[in-house]
């Protein structure tokens, strides 16, 4: 009787990879507190979204748009957000993985007008949710703001409106 080589193969590699999975998993869920606590040490800048003047952390390296807003326990002040500057227009996504509090999310485009809003967005409540806790844009963004949920509210966001850098 001959037997399949790919059968053997994908019974010992099938295992190895949900090991693998749930160790990267477990690994990002219950990463050391000295690490989550670390000071974001984010850059800072000024922007106007139409007449209010913001204070925005700017996450522009791939690793800073990586770690953005993630086992961050202080909330960002009303006049405060995370500025996440792309290096060109697409439909960006943000996975809400390890965030602490809801968020309000806006997309501007590369002209500084806000493009596409979600307001009040719940984190993640476990590891294997990517859809329900996934936002995009459905219009090419260059830049995302992450902000306290209530920010959008406070400074009467809506699409339209407009964002200028004041600097950065």
């Amino acid at each position: 009787m001959h037997r399949c080589p790919v059968a053997r193969k994908s019974a010992v590699l099938i295992p190895v990879i949900i090991a693998a999975v749930v160790i990267g998993a477990l690994g990002i869920v219950f990463i050391p507190p000295e690490i989550r606590d670390k000071n974001t040490g984010f850059p800072k800048g000024t922007v106007r979204i139409d007449n209010d003047v913001i204070t925005v952390e700017i996450a522009e390296t791939a690793a800073e748009q990586q770690r953005w807003l993630t086992f961050r326990q202080d909330r960002l002040p009303f006049d405060t957000a995370m500025l996440i500057k792309h290096e060109e227009p697409d439909l960006y996504e943000v996975w809400m993985l390890n965030i602490e509090y809801n968020l309000d999310l806006i997309w501007f485009d590369e002209n500084g007008n806000v493009v596409y809003i979600k307001e009040n967005v719940p984190p993640c409540s476990n590891v294997v949710e990517t859809v329900s806790c996934t936002y995009k844009t459905t219009k090419p963004a260059l830049y995302l703001m992450a902000a306290t949920a209530g920010f959008i509210d406070i400074h009467n966001i809506a699409i339209g409106s407009k964002m200028t850098i004041i600097s950065v």
